[in-house]
C-alpha cells in the first residue's frame, strides 16, 4: 500500500509533501544510525516521555517514506518489516503502523498481503502534538469500522485487540498504566472523545487476515466546545465535572453540589468508556436529601456486548451485582465505600430512578472489565438535593424513626415531617412517635397528599398495598386503636383533617414490602401540634366539653374556658355551634349551697346577634341557670359593647339548691377564627361549695319571726367539723314588711375578722349591707330596722318574696364563734290625711304596736321571751298611773303586767299576781332540773353542752 492509497485532500497532500521535504536529511542521518522499531521498543515508548516518542516513531516512518533506508535497518520498504526475535517475531507495516497521524487525517488498518496474512501483527499510532495549549484540546476519534479480536465471558480478548491510551506522563490525567482492551465488531461509528489532547492507539492481532480489520478518522475541539460533557455556560462552573484527584485517571470529588453545578460522566462521555476502568466518585451537597438523577441522556454500562441485536440482546437496566457481574456503577449511601450499599447498576436505556441518599453525600463507583466491545458510552448524572427538606424538631433513631414530642416544639407552634423522601431498602418501616406531655392531646394532619404508584422498587410486589401509612391511637403499634390506613393501591388522600388521639400518644408507621430508590410512593406533608386538654372537673361520657363539679371531690376549685382550643374548629357546613356545659352538683347531707363566681369573661367581637337578646341570640355568651320548677330564669352574660375593652365586675351567684349548671355558648361560624390557639381564656370562675348541716336550713321561709342558731348542734352527732366553714342563709321576707334582725347572743373566737366574719347582704348588692366581726362586736346592740323599700326583689327575681342573704365565714377553732340572730318582721299602719296612724287597722297580725314608729307585730309574740321590737333612741313619755314613763315594748313589765284601762288601774288583782309567781316559781325548778340532767348526759360524752365544743 503506497502514499497515494490515503487519498487526501489538497491540503493534506501539500502538508504531507513539505513536512517529507523539510525532514528528508533527518531521515537519512536516523537510518544511518541503524535506527528500527520493535516490539520491544514501542513498549518501552508507552512509558517514554512525548519526545522520545516522537523521537523515536516519527524518525522512522519519515526514513521509510524518504526511501532511504539503511541496509542494517529493519525497514526493508515502504510496506513493512518483521522485527524480533527468530523465535517471536511481528510483522509491523511501515505504511499503515507505528506512525504520527495528522489531525482529520484517515487511518485504515494495513491491508493483508503475503507477507503479513496469517501473521502476528502489531501496530501503533499516535496523533500529532497541538501546538499553544494542548490542555485546552480534545481528541475526537471516530471509529468508522472495526473487528478485531473476539470478545470471551466479557473479560479477555482472544486473537487481537485494540487499546485507547488518553494522556501520558505530562498530562492531568491518563490512563496508560492500565488503558484495557476493545475486541469484536462494530459496523456502526462508534467515537472516543479523549479526556486530553495526548492519544495513541494500539492495535495487534495475533493472526492477521482479511476479518480482522478497523478504521478511524478524528479531529480536535477546545475542551469547553463539547456540549454535552461540559454544558451551559461552562466557564461559570470550572469544576462541574468535580476536581480530579491528582494521579488518578477518573477519581473525582464534588462539593457543594446545586441545580445544574455537577455532571457525574464516565470517562471520555460521551463517547465509549475506556476499559479496566475503576473510577471513584464522591458527591456532596449543602443540604440532605442529596439527589441522583438523570435528565434526558441515556444510560448504557455494558448495554450491548456486540453490535448484532439477533446475538447480543440489548440488555434492559438492572440493578444487583448477579446481574452486573462486568460493567457497573455502585452507590453507595455515605462518604465511601464503607457505607451502605443502594445499588448496584448496568444495562441500557433510560435510568428510571432518582437515587436519593439520606445525608449530604454519596459515593459512587464506576467500574469496566479489562476487555469489551467498542461500545456503551455510560452515563451522565446530575446531583442536587431533595428541595423540600426539613428539619424535624424530634430525636431520630436509626435512618426513620422518631420520637416527636411536645418539649421539643415552641409553645403553639407545629411541628412537621415529610413522607420518606430518600432511598431504603425493602421490608423498611419508619415510625413517628408523637408524645404530648400529662393531659396533652396530638394532632396530625396532612396540607398536601398524594397517593401515586411505586415508580422506583428496589424489589417487585404485585400484591395490594406494598406500600401503606397507619396512624394508630396508641404509643405502639396496637391494631385494636387503628385510626387510618392510606395504601398505594386503594386508599384516597385525606388532605387538611384532624386526626386526634385520645390521649398524649399518636403513632404513625410507614411500612414498605418493595423498597425505593428514590422515596415513598405515599408523599406527604405532615404537620402535628399538640393541645392540652386537661380537664378542671370530671369529664361527661358522650360530650366534647360537658364537666361536672361535684362537692365530694372538692369543696372549692377554678375553671375556665376550655383549655383544648381544638373544639373551636367546628365540623359542618355551616359549622355548628359549640356548647360546653359545666354543672356543680352537692348533697345536702354535705352542703346545701354552690357558690360560683364568674371573675372575667372576654368574648371576641361579635358579627351576629346581639347582646341585649342574650338570652335568644346566636351572640357568643355564658349562662347560669339553676334547674328547678320555680321559674327563676337566671344569668346571661355576653360581650355588650364591640368597643369596649373594660373588663366586667366579678359576678357572684350563689344558688339555692343542691345544683347549678353554667353553660358555654359559641357561635360556630366564628369559633376558629376568634377562638383557635387562643392561650388566653374566653371565661375564668371560681366554685366553692357552702353551707355545710352545722350551718341548719339553708332557706328560712318567710314567716313573722324565727331565728338562726349557729353551730346548728343537731349535726354534731354525725358531722365532723371542718377547719373552715361557710355559711349561708337566705332570709326571706313577706313583701312591704320591715326587717328587724336582733341579735340575742354572739362571740367570735377571736378579734380578727378572718377567724369569723358575719356579713348581711341586700338584693342586688354585692357589697355588704352590713358586716361583724370580732373587732366591731359592740355594733349588733343597736340594729337599724331594714326597711321594705331596701329589700325589693330585683328584676330578675320574679318572686311572691323579698330576701336578704346572711353570710358567715370563718374557722372552726376549739373557740369557735356562736351566735343567735332573732328576725321580725314589722307591718306599718297606714296614716289618715293628717298624717296619723289608722289605729283601727290594727288586728292579730299587727296587735301590738311597737315603740316610737318602728311599726307593730302579733300580740302572739308580746312577753314571748324574746324582744321582737326594736330599741328606739328617743323616750317616747306617755301618762302612767299620774306619772310620766317611757312607751313600753313587747317585753317590758307593763306589757307583760297587762293592758292599761282606761281609768290608769290594773285589771290584774293579787290572785293574778300571786298565780304568776307560783308559774315564775315552778319554771325556775323545771330550768334548773333540766340543767342537771344535761350535764350529766354531756359528762358521760366527755363534752359539754357549752359553746366551746371542739370542731
Amino acid at each position: 500500500m503506497t502514499l497515494s492509497v490515503y487519498k487526501r485532500d489538497e491540503r493534506d497532500r501539500k502538508t504531507v509533501l513539505s513536512w517529507r521535504k523539510a525532514n528528508e536529511g533527518a531521515g537519512r542521518r536516523r537510518a544511518a544510525g541503524g535506527l528500527t522499531i520493535s516490539p520491544a521498543a514501542v513498549a518501552l515508548s508507552n512509558d517514554d516521555s512525548n519526545d522520545a516518542f516522537e523521537e523515536l516513531g516519527l524518525g522512522v516512518v519519515r526514513s521509510c517514506f524518504s526511501r532511504s533506508c539503511h541496509p542494517q535497518s529493519r525497514c526493508h520498504s515502504q510496506r513493512g518489516a518483521w522485527e524480533g526475535r527468530d523465535d517471536k517475531r511481528i510483522f509491523t507495516d511501515r505504511g499503515h503502523c507505528n506512525k504520527t497521524v495528522d489531525i482529520y487525517e484517515d487511518v485504515s488498518s494495513p491491508a493483508v498481503t503475503a507477507a503479513n496474512m496469517g501473521k502476528p501483527l502489531y501496530c501503533w499510532y499516535r496523533f500529532r502534538a497541538f501546538r499553544g495549549t494542548p490542555r485546552d484540546w480534545i481528541l475526537r476519534v471516530r471509529f468508522k469500522k472495526f473487528k478485531v479480536g473476539v470478545l470471551e465471558n466479557a473479560t479477555t480478548c482472544s486473537g487481537g485487540y485494540l487499546q485507547i491510551i488518553d494522556g501520558n506522563t505530562k498530562t492531568e490525567v491518563s490512563n496508560r498504566k492500565d488503558p484495557g482492551v476493545y475486541c469484536g465488531e462494530s459496523e456502526q461509528p462508534q467515537t472516543f472523545i479523549s479526556e486530553t489532547s495526548f492519544v495513541r492507539v494500539i492495535f495487534h492481532a495475533e493472526n492477521f487476515t482479511d476479518q480482522t480489520y478497523f478504521s478511524f478518522d478524528s479531529r480536535a475541539e477546545q475542551q469547553l466546545d463539547v456540549y454535552l460533557r461540559y454544558g451551559q455556560h461552562p466557564e461559570l462552573y470550572p469544576n462541574r465535572r468535580g476536581e480530579i484527584v491528582p494521579g488518578s485517571y477518573c477519581e473525582r470529588v464534588f462539593k457543594d453540589c446545586r441545580l445544574q453545578t455537577c455532571y457525574v460522566q464516565s470517562p471520555a462521555f460521551p463517547g465509549i468508556y475506556p476499559r479496566a476502568l475503576h473510577c471513584k466518585y464522591k458527591l456532596n451537597t449543602r443540604l440532605p436529601f442529596i439527589k441522583l438523577y438523570i435528565e434526558n441522556e441515556e444510560f448504557n454500562i455494558d448495554g450491548q456486548r456486540c453490535e448484532n441485536i439477533m446475538t447480543c440482546p440489548m440488555r434492559p437496566i438492572s440493578s444487583g451485582s448477579e446481574h452486573c457481574p462486568y460493567d457497573y456503577i455502585r452507590v453507595f449511601d455515605g462518604k465511601d465505600e464503607n457505607s451502605p450499599v443502594i445499588g448496584t447498576f448496568c444495562g441500557m436505556g433510560k435510568f428510571p430512578y432518582s437515587i436519593i441518599g439520606t445525608s449530604e453525600d454519596l459515593y459512587v463507583e464506576f467500574v469496566s472489565s479489562p476487555a469489551g466491545p467498542l461500545l456503551n458510552t455510560g452515563f451522565h448524572f446530575n446531583v442536587g438535593n431533595w428541595p423540600g427538606h426539613v428539619e424535624t424538631a424530634g430525636v431520630k433513631n436509626g435512618s426513620c424513626d422518631w420520637l416527636l414530642n411536645s418539649e421539643s416544639l415552641v409553645s403553639g407552634n407545629e411541628g412537621i415531617f415529610l413522607s420518606v423522601a430518600h432511598w431504603y431498602p425493602p421490608h423498611t418501616s419508619c415510625t413517628y412517635l408523637l408524645r404530648g406531655r400529662p393531659g396533652e392531646i396530638a394532632r396530625l394532619y396532612f396540607p398536601s397528599f398524594r397517593v401515586n404508584r411505586i415508580e422506583s422498587p428496589i424489589k417487585p410486589y404485585d400484591g395490594d398495598c406494598g406500600e401503606s401509612l397507619t396512624l394508630y391511637d396508641a404509643d405502639w403499634p396496637d391494631d385494636a386503636r387503628i385510626i387510618k390506613t392510606f395504601c398505594d393501591t386503594f386508599s384516597k388522600p385525606m388532605e387538611k383533617h384532624d386526626f386526634v388521639s385520645t390521649s398524649n400518644a399518636l403513632f404513625v408507621r410507614f411500612e414498605s414490602k418493595t423498597g425505593s430508590y428514590s422515596g415513598s410512593s405515599l408523599y406527604y406533608w405532615a404537620h402535628y401540634d399538640f393541645f392540652n386538654a386537661t380537664r378542671f372537673g370530671e369529664p361527661v361520657p358522650g360530650t366534647e366539653c360537658d364537666e361536672k363539679f361535684t362537692s365530694w371531690r372538692a369543696r372549692v376549685g377554678r375553671l375556665r374556658s376550655p383549655l383544648n382550643t381544638l373544639i373551636y374548629k367546628r365540623p359542618g357546613n355551616p359549622p355548628m355551634d359549640l356548647s360546653c356545659t359545666y354543672t356543680f352538683l352537692t348533697d345536702k347531707r354535705l352542703f346545701a349551697r354552690v357558690i360560683l363566681t364568674i371573675e372575667s369573661v372576654s368574648f371576641k367581637e361579635r358579627s351576629t346577634g346581639h347582646c341585649g337578646h342574650c338570652w335568644d341570640s346566636r351572640v357568643d355568651r355564658l349562662v347560669i341557670r339553676e334547674p328547678g320548677p320555680d321559674g327563676v330564669k337566671g344569668t346571661c352574660i355576653c360581650r355588650r359593647d364591640e368597643e369596649d375593652s373594660v373588663p366586667i365586675s366579678p359576678i357572684r351567684v350563689v344558688s339555692r339548691g343542691e345544683r347549678l349548671d353554667l353553660k358555654f355558648l359559641i357561635d360556630g361560624v366564628r369559633a376558629a377564627a376568634n377562638y383557635f390557639k387562643q392561650p388566653s381564656p374566653i371565661f375564668e370562675a371560681n366554685y366553692e361549695f357552702a353551707h355545710s348541716p352545722l350551718c341548719g336550713p339553708a332557706i328560712l321561709p318567710a314567716i313573722t319571726d324565727g331565728e338562726i342558731e349557729f353551730p346548728h348542734y343537731e349535726a354534731l352527732g354525725y358531722v365532723a367539723p371542718p377547719r373552715s366553714i361557710k355559711c349561708i342563709w337566705e332570709l326571706r321576707v313577706n313583701h312591704e314588711r320591715d326587717l328587724w334582725l336582733h341579735f340575742d347572743k354572739i362571740k367570735f373566737a377571736s378579734r380578727s375578722c378572718e377567724d369569723g366574719k358575719l356579713e348581711i347582704f341586700l338584693p342586688g348588692s354585692i357589697d355588704p349591707f352590713l358586716g361583724i366581726c370580732g373587732e366591731n362586736v359592740s355594733y349588733v346592740r343597736e340594729m337599724p330596722v331594714i326597711s321594705a323599700s331596701q329589700i325589693l326583689p330585683t328584676d330578675r327575681d320574679d318572686t311572691e318574696y323579698s330576701n336578704i342573704v346572711i353570710q358567715f365565714t370563718g374557722t372552726m377553732a376549739p373557740a369557735r364563734a356562736a351566735f343567735k340572730i332573732v328576725w321580725t318582721e314589722l307591718y306599718h299602719l297606714p296614716r289618715d290625711s293628717s298624717g296619723g296612724l289608722h289605729t283601727q287597722k290594727l288586728d292579730e297580725e299587727c296587735g301590738f304596736r311597737c315603740p316610737g314608729d318602728a311599726g307593730c307585730i302579733p300580740m302572739r309574740l308580746v312577753c314571748n321571751g324574746v324582744v321582737n321590737c326594736p330599741s328606739t333612741s328617743s323616750t317616747i313619755v306617755v301618762p302612767y298611773n299620774n306619772n310620766s314613763r317611757p312607751e313600753p315594748d313587747d317585753e317590758s313589765l307593763e306589757s307583760c303586767a297587762g293592758p292599761l284601762g282606761s281609768n290608769g288601774g290594773s285589771v290584774v288583782g293579787p290572785a293574778g299576781w300571786a298565780g304568776a309567781g307560783l308559774g315564775a316559781g315552778l319554771a325556775i325548778l323545771l330550768a334548773v332540773t333540766c340543767l342537771i340532767v344535761v350535764c350529766r348526759i354531756c359528762k358521760r360524752r366527755s363534752r359539754s353542752r357549752d359553746i366551746h365544743v371542739p370542731y
